[in-house]
């Protein structure tokens, strides 16, 4: 039985050359069994032609090499996300409390905040936060918003957004 091996990326370099690979260039993988488990080399196929008689791969395979696609941006940054709820909090306009209710819930998703404790009274919800990195708490009055507000909501923060 073959052991388990650490599933490795196919490499932007030749590992004969150090040259960058160019977007479409044939490639060569090569696996390699040593004691330790499986060894990954990906090679040109310039290195390939070079070196295909001396060297006896465990397994090898041709393919074309595609550049990873460009990271897309986030569709709503991190960074302004957290700096618009922290913006809206100095400023406490009762008008943005949805706005404030969205912007914390979408940093609890992303990590950056975490829910510690919910207050409720008869006619309030209040949310408590802190900050995962500075420990900052956070108190968000929950407005039970319908799910047909959401759209408005959205497009609230949009503007808020782009008005920085």
């Amino acid at each position: 039985m073959l052991s388990e091996w650490e599933i490795k990326a196919r490499s932007r370099y030749c590992a004969r050359t150090q040259e960058s690979f160019e977007n479409g260039a044939t490639i060569y993988t090569l696996l390699f069994r040593d004691r330790t488990g499986f060894r990954r080399e990906d090679i040109s196929e310039n290195a390939w032609q070079e070196i295909r008689e001396s060297v006896a791969p465990f397994s090898f395979w041709k393919s074309k090499f595609q550049a990873p696609a460009p990271t897309a941006p986030e569709a709503m940054p991190k960074e302004s996300v957290e700096e618009l709820l922290r913006r809206l909090m100095l400023e406490d306009q009762p008008e943005h409390l949805n706005a404030r209710y969205v912007l914390a819930i979408l940093l609890e998703r992303k990590r950056t905040l975490k829910q510690v404790d919910i207050r409720e009274t008869a006619e309030d919800k209040i949310l408590i936060y802190e900050h995962v990195k500075t420990g900052e708490a956070f108190i968000i009055q929950d407005p039970r918003l319908r799910l047909d507000q959401l759209d408005s909501v959205q497009q609230e923060i949009y503007s808020l957004l782009a008005g920085k």
